[in-house]
């Protein structure tokens, strides 16, 4: 991680560094400097709070269905970290409770939900890739949402798809609102929390920056700036 003292750190979560480029690289194209953070580090969150001023948690693996009290079939076939789950539900609940800005995409906004008493449905095949492709569809963003507020607009737009876990209403935790949803078939595309300044979550992959239109780029600028402005208060005070 290259340090400038004028920037501010974004810890971004994965189970592999190579698996962290695509987001470390939108990170650094929105000013930030990313750090990141994987399983095999053994960082504390409390270690993570310490140094960064905002949290990408990024897509990757299975969440297992213990973490929300569900069991796993046994002829289901998942692809888990339980490294990475354990890691990862702590470090959002403690940011959330230091109301550090967080950043969530695909396995980063189930693990989101999750943290804060929410479950999964599995299988959503509509939603998964095709033959290592993402696939398209539609989606309706609520205007006057903060993730309308921060992309620009609310309404219909089309996005990628490369998850087959999601969650409807009934799986949604209570403390946060669903800000978009799947025309097709009602998945929930965005959560955030109403309680915080800055935690938003969208199922979609707007790190695959040609596959979403360009002003999902925003997001990732609005939480480095929430970022810079969480660092600008620290060196002040």
């Amino acid at each position: 991680m290259s340090s400038n003292p004028d920037n501010p750190i974004v810890a971004v979560t994965a189970s592999k560094a190579k698996y962290a480029e695509p987001y470390t690289a939108c990170v650094e194209r929105a000013g930030g400097t990313p750090w990141v953070v994987l399983p095999e580090h053994r960082v504390t969150p409390q270690e993570v709070l310490g140094r960064a001023q905002a949290l990408v948690l990024s897509g990757g693996a299975d969440i297992h269905p213990s973490n929300y009290g569900d069991t796993l079939g046994a002829d289901e076939k998942l692809l888990l970290n339980l490294e990475r789950d354990e890691m990862e539900i702590a470090l959002a609940r403690e940011a959330l409770d230091a109301d550090l800005p967080i950043y969530g995409i695909c396995r980063g906004m189930q693990v989101l939900n999750v943290a804060m008493g929410g479950s999964l449905i599995r299988d959503l095949e509509a939603h998964a890739v095709t033959a290592g492709e993402s696939v398209y569809h539609r989606i309706y963003i609520a205007p006057g949402s903060k993730l309308a507020a921060v992309v620009g607009s609310g309404g219909f737009v089309r996005v990628n798809s490369r998850h087959h876990h999601g969650s409807r209403d009934a799986h949604k935790s209570r403390s946060l609102l669903a800000s978009a949803y799947s025309l097709e078939d009602g998945i929930i595309e965005a959560l955030e929390s109403p309680d915080h300044r800055w935690v938003i979550g969208v199922q979609f992959h707007p790190e695959r920056r040609l596959e979403v239109p360009p002003h999902f780029d925003r997001l990732f600028q609005s939480l480095v700036e929430r970022a810079a402005e969480r660092l600008s208060a620290v060196q002040k005070g």
